[in-house]
């Protein structure tokens, strides 16, 4: 094969060689004589190329031959084609390369130009590629300036060869000649501009649009990566051209350019990472570089890094799960990310100075107050000790970033500082890590520690020992406690440590030595004044168990309590261990991530052993609380709440010990405030399953199948918008997983799920793609095939179109009410008359029987007012879960009984039955009975008699009031604060206890045959499960608008309860985001909503907390006062509000974010804002377009620098508003089109690109009008959901 490629080479050569021989005469003259072009010179250039033609394709044909023959019969001849056409290019590359070699060497110009023809003639004949003969000039190593013959000449054969060469290579030829342009010098001699002249022609014809040769886009894509600052062009004369054809492509960049993009941020969410509008955010994990669609010539600020967006991100509590989708990391992966380190480094730096100036006013937050509650903890800044170390932990964990790296990074920044502000701080950031991870490290991982001590600590006086009364003090020893932790594992390791300790901590090891080995351990009891020792003995011992053990023994007893001292529980027969009051969650914050692992693994070993043993004493009520408490720390969450809801629960469940398990669930649902939606799906899930067990085998099962439900429904009214969908997808439709989210049995919880997936769909948009009506029709179905119901019509008027439709076409049927009165009629009948009381059980209890035994208690106590003893034993057998079916007979009977009877006297005569059966004979809780009440069917008439009802049993008689009225003035909904919430809760249940048919009353009366004990209650009282019920009502009276002023009355009576709401400005936003419509005309209610849900806070929160002072004005005025239309400068300050809050600023009083329904202050800023502006008397568009408005016409208010953040915030604003109120962004962009600057040119007008370039148009001191719409469209898509965006009309 090489012998063909160079006998062919040498016949080129010879053939040259021959026709280009002179005498040595010409050759003296070669530069004098001017040679005449003769026909005889023409029929020896023709002679010339026949024979280099006739040359080449024999040799290609030959070479393919003989490649045919030397395989022939071996691979078949479809293999040999590929061998003999490569060696056919061989042999074409090879003539080329030897006729340009000889053409290089031509000094000759009009020889020069002979073997520029015979070159050009193998191109047109086809015998030679055009490409191979341009890349073969390209390449010649004589193209260089100096060789002017030759440069001139080839790149004259390229322009007219070039126009045969595909576009793959002509890109090819265009980057190799940008490369030889760099040969060309800078300053040209005249004699030198014919060798540029010869160049730019090739690169004109190449970008020639109208020649076809490369496709625009592709030729700026090659000068973007060849060039991408756009200034090295490789010569002075081609700058023009290459900057023109970029320049060209600006308005491309401009229009695919997300106006003002590097200025935009997120709200980051507990569950922000779910949204599929996540992916406009994300940056590249190695450059952090936005992902810009294909290589155009965008602005200078879009193409570079973007650390900002990232520490933004970073700052804000509960984003680690938004930082890993942001910068699209797998955590599976284990893959370093470099920047992410970077990061992280940064933000603890920056946070150093932010932590020192928190130290002085924390001092004093330690005492506690009369009441037994702590005073209010600082606000937890978004650079909060502990959140950095939730971070640390979180990325070293899953091997995203190096420990020992990020030392040495805080080393590099801090050695050169003087100051040493915050370094206790950062010294307890690397504890929190160092103390859980260092036994399972090596030690060299550690040493870079000892390094950054040595340069924050650089004092030759021992610092002096802190108060261990101030719960500071675990932090300033923090130093101390890392370099106890290093030697510990140095002597472990039998390693030899260099350094002696440095005498800068001299005090604090003596103390620590001290305490280590006083046998008298500081305990920890109630009322006594706050003494850290004990954390900072246990902080600094952690990894050595002979000094661990002891501390933290006696730390997990004092919230056991004693084997022998117990104290009454809520209930009968019911008491727990003595301990009452749980440790202090300054005492938790002051102990390092380590210890509260070994303490959360304490707590929880002993309750497995207690469910083990079966105990009839129920667990102590500080160590519930206290286990609460831990739950909330985001770094122990694989020991804390995975833990709790994967193995604890399910251990409890099989040992059955209910009141454990009841325990348990009260306190996840009424403690626990924020738990990753897939845990509390999975709790969900667990419930259904336990409650589809058999319950006969449960002595409590009305009280524990009771809470179950209760904790179901907070479990789904809880789910935040963004994550119905993600969630119920994830989970119901797993091919491996059964169906469980969907209740078996419950009409009721499926309904709230129904509505609770409604609100989601509305709130987000989510049904506007078909992928999300199909999913939602099939989880209709599934919903549908157990527990088939349907909706009243102005239920369905509220309902996202797509579940409306389903309804539409799968109707239930409805039970006839006349049947349901003569079939009641006839039970009585029956009942009067039998006497045997086995035969009575047997009858009235059978399941498949109507579920109508409820309705005859209510028509006994209407004639005898008593219920019969044999009554509750019918009760007994016919069991809770059963019980449900009668309880929504009973409704039904309820409006019926109302619409037929005569007023008056029987409306009240039924009032008093009804409350005699709640209250008195405790046949059904209130809770359960109005949230059934309020789900029924119910249409017309029949649903204003439903909805009187609800109104008349919690408003007309007192029972429900007095306990709302006693709970609320005598409690406070911050637990957290509090060491004495047992004596408040055991109070309440002392003066309202409550009882739990008909295993309570039986008793009572002596008739059970074991020793009757209630489940021990800790948390939840009927005011706290009423709750929930009430978010339903209030929802209910919504949807008809004939009942509003009813609603109006129940807020005012009832709405002091939404001050114990978990969530109460996302239910407030919910609220008024999916009723816009129904509460557009009645301002009066609105602010109703508003006084009941936010004003019921005012005692617990500190003014200015959410609503703005002239929102609070407003609030004050008189009720039939309702004429407000608020000013200009009323929306600016609003959005001047979010706006310094996402910047950092500390607009908001002080919140303890890891107990508030918000994960920081951007979330909670950005609610209560749309609540208070979905919450104006006005009209929607009204309040949009004064939102616009403070960007086109209070301008004058933004401060300098800061305009793209104020778009950003009221970008953010819309998206999170109902449609009423974005949809005018969509009316604006219309107005900009049809504006006469836009349709019209002339000369004066500028063109559409520079009218829209903002940056462009400020820095001129131009009209900024269209260009701040297009800036404020922009943020509004890149923050709207998909629904928002698929709104667009066509």
């Amino acid at each position: 094969m090489e012998d063909s490629v160079i006998v062919a080479e040498n016949k080129v050569s010879e053939l040259l060689s021959d026709i280009l021989k002179v005498d040595a005469l010409k050759e003296a003259l070669v530069n004098l004589l001017v040679v005449p072009k003769t026909e005889k010179e023409a029929a020896r250039l023709s002679t010339v190329c026949a024979d280099l033609q006739r040359v080449i394709n024999e040799a290609c044909t030959e070479a393919v031959n003989n490649a045919t023959a030397a395989q022939d019969g071996q691979k078949g001849p479809e293999a040999t084609k590929p061998a003999g056409n490569e060696l056919a290019i061989r042999i074409q590359e090879g003539g080329v390369t030897t006729i340009v070699s000889i053409l290089a060497r031509q000094n000759n110009p009009y020889r020069a130009q002979f073997v520029a023809s015979a070159l050009t003639h193998l191109s047109t004949t086809n015998t030679v590629s055009p490409k191979v003969i341009c890349i073969g000039l390209l390449t010649n190593e004589n193209l260089i300036p100096d060789n002017d013959i030759f440069w001139v000449t080839a790149f004259g054969i390229i322009k007219k060869i070039i126009t045969g060469v595909d576009y793959k290579g002509v890109r090819e030829i265009m980057k190799m000649c940008l490369d030889r342009a760099w040969l060309l010098p800078s300053n040209l001699r005249r004699s030198q501009l014919q060798l540029v002249d010869a160049l730019c022609d090739v690169m004109n014809l190449i970008f020639d649009r109208s020649a076809s040769l490369l496709p625009g886009y592709f030729i700026v894509n090659e000068l973007l990566k060849l060039y991408p600052d756009y200034k090295r062009w490789p010569h002075w004369k081609l700058a023009s051209l290459l900057t023109d054809f970029v320049d060209k492509f600006r308005r491309a960049a401009q229009m695919l350019s997300i106006v003002a993009r590097p200025k935009l941020r997120p709200i980051v969410e507990h569950t922000g990472h779910n949204s599929p509008s996540i992916n406009s955010w994300k940056l590249d994990s190695l450059t952090l570089k936005f992902q810009l669609k294909g290589a155009l010539p965008y602005s200078p600020e879009l193409m570079e890094p973007q650390p900002g967006l990232l520490r933004y991100i970073l700052q804000q509590p509960y984003s680690r799960e938004m930082v890993c989708t942001v910068i699209d990391i797998q955590k599976k992966q284990k893959q370093r990310c470099i920047v992410l380190e970077e990061q992280l480094v940064e933000l603890m730096v920056s946070a150093l100075e932010d932590c020192s100036r928190t130290e002085s006013s924390s001092t004093s937050n330690v005492n506690s107050t009369n009441d037994g509650s702590l005073p209010a903890p600082v606000d937890h800044n978004p650079c909060s000790c502990a959140h950095l170390s939730s971070l640390l932990i979180y990325f070293v964990l899953f091997q995203l970033i190096s420990f020992p790296s990020l030392v040495l990074r805080l080393h590099a920044k801090l050695k050169g500082k003087t100051s040493h502000q915050g370094r206790d701080h950062l010294m307890w950031v690397l504890l929190q890590f160092l103390s859980g991870s260092i036994q399972k490290n090596q030690f060299s991982d550690f040493l870079p520690v000892l390094r950054l001590i040595e340069v924050l600590y650089p004092e030759q006086e021992s610092l002096p020992v802190p108060d261990y009364t101030d719960p500071q003090c675990a932090m300033q020893m923090s130093a101390m406690c890392i370099l106890m932790h290093i030697l510990k594992k140095a002597q472990a390791d039998s390693i030899k440590t260099p350094r002696s300790l440095p005498t800068v901590f001299k005090n604090h090891h003596e103390f620590l030595q001290n305490l280590a080995h006083n046998p008298q351990l500081p305990l920890i009891t109630a009322g006594a004044p706050p003494d850290y020792r004990i954390a900072l003995l246990l902080n600094a011992y952690s990894t050595n168990q002979e000094y661990f053990q002891r501390p933290i023994l006696t730390l997990s007893e004092s919230i056991q309590g004693s084997q022998k001292s117990t104290v009454p529980m809520p209930g009968i027969n019911c008491v727990a261990h003595g301990s009452t009051s749980p440790l202090s969650i300054t005492l938790l914050d002051s102990l390092t991530v380590h210890v509260k692992m070994s303490l959360v693994h304490n707590i929880s070993q002993h309750i497995q052993k207690q469910a083990q043993h079966k105990s009839g004493i129920a667990l102590a009520p500080a160590l519930i609380e206290t286990y609460a408490r831990l739950l909330v720390y985001t770094e122990i969450e694989s020991i804390g709440i995975k833990n709790f809801i994967n193995s604890l629960l399910p251990v409890v469940y099989k040992s059955h010990v209910w009141s454990i398990l009841h325990a348990l669930l009260e306190m996840f649902i009424h403690r626990i405030h924020h738990s990753p939606p897939q845990y509390r799906i999975q709790l969900l899930s667990t419930i259904h399953h336990m409650t589809a067990v058999p319950l006969n085998t449960m002595t409590q099962m009305t009280q524990l199948h009771l809470c179950m439900e209760s904790v179901a429904l907070r479990l789904i009214t809880g789910l935040g918008n963004s994550e119905v969908m993600p969630s119920l997808t994830r989970y119901t439709f797993c091919s491996d997983t059964k169906p469980t989210l969907i209740s078996t049995d419950s009409e009721e919880l499926n309904r709230v799920l129904v509505l609770t997936m409604a609100r989601a769909i509305h709130v987000t948009g989510c049904d506007s793609s078909g992928d999300s009506a199909r999913w939602c029709v099939d989880f209709l179905k599934s919903v549908m095939a157990q527990t088939s119901h349907t909706w009243a019509n102005h239920t369905l008027q509220c309902l996202p179109p797509v579940i409306a439709e389903f309804y539409h076409q799968c109707a239930a049927p409805r039970e006839n009410m006349h049947t349901l009165k003569k079939a009641v009629e006839e039970e009585y009948r029956k009942w009067k008359s039998m006497s045997n009381e086995n035969d009575i059980i047997a009858h009235f209890s059978l399941q498949h029987s109507t579920s109508l035994f409820l309705c005859l208690i209510f028509k006994m106590v209407l004639d005898t007012d008593r219920v019969p003893n044999i009554a509750y034993k019918v009760l007994e057998r016919v069991g809770p879960r059963q019980l449900a079916a009668h309880v929504r007979t009973l409704c039904d009977f309820l409006v019926l009984e109302f619409s037929n009877s005569a007023g008056g006297q029987h409306v009240t005569k039924y009032v008093d039955t009804m409350n005699a059966i709640i209250w008195m004979y405790n046949i059904v809780p209130i809770d359960r009975l109005m949230l059934c009440l309020a789900l029924r069917t119910q249409e017309g008439s029949e649903a204003h008699v439903c909805f009187f009802i609800i109104q008349l049993l919690l408003l007309k008689p007192a029972e429900l009031r007095n306990r709302v009225q006693e709970f609320v003035k005598e409690n406070t909904p911050d637990h957290w604060r509090q060491n004495n919430w047992y004596e408040k809760h055991m109070a309440f249940h002392r003066k309202f206890p409550e009882k739990f048919s008909p295993e309570s009353i039986l008793a009572e009366q002596g008739t059970l045959t074991a020793q009757y004990q209630t489940l021990p209650i800790y948390f939840s009282n009927v005011c706290l499960r009423f709750l929930p019920v009430l978010d339903i009502i209030i929802h209910r009276f919504l949807e008809l608008h004939q009942v509003h002023k009813n609603l109006e009355t129940i807020l005012e009576r009832l709405g002091m309860l939404y001050k114990f709401h978990d969530r109460p400005i996302t239910y407030l936003y919910n609220t008024l985001h999916y009723y816009e419509n129904k509460l557009r005309e009645r301002p009066n209610l609105k602010r109703r909503l508003v006084v009941a849900v936010i004003m019921s806070q005012q005692e617990i929160r500190p003014q200015g907390w959410a609503l703005t002072e002239a929102y609070r004005q407003y609030l004050a005025r008189p009720p039939d006062d309702i004429t407000w239309n608020p000013e200009l400068s009323y929306y600016t300050a609003l959005v001047r509000r979010l706006v310094n809050t996402m910047q950092g600023k500390p607009i908001f009083p002080s919140i303890e974010w890891r107990f508030n329904e918000f994960a920081n202050s951007g979330a909670h800023a950005l609610h209560v804002s749309c609540v208070e502006l979905m919450a104006l008397p006005s009209n929607p568009t009204i309040v949009a377009n004064m939102l616009l408005n403070v960007l086109f016409k209070g301008y004058c208010d933004i401060p300098q620098g800061e305009l793209e953040e104020w778009i950003n915030a009221i970008g953010l604003i819309l998206t999170w508003l109902p449609e009423p109120y974005w949809i005018v962004v969509h009316d604006r962009i219309i107005e900009l089109l049809q504006t006469s600057t836009l349709t019209t040119s002339g000369n004066g007008n500028l063109n559409p690109f520079t009218m829209l370039n903002l940056h462009q148009l400020q820095s001129s001191f131009s009209d900024t009008s269209a260009a701040l719409t297009l800036a404020l469209v922009h943020s509004f898509w890149h923050h709207a959901s998909f629904g928002q965006v698929g709104r667009i009309p066509q």
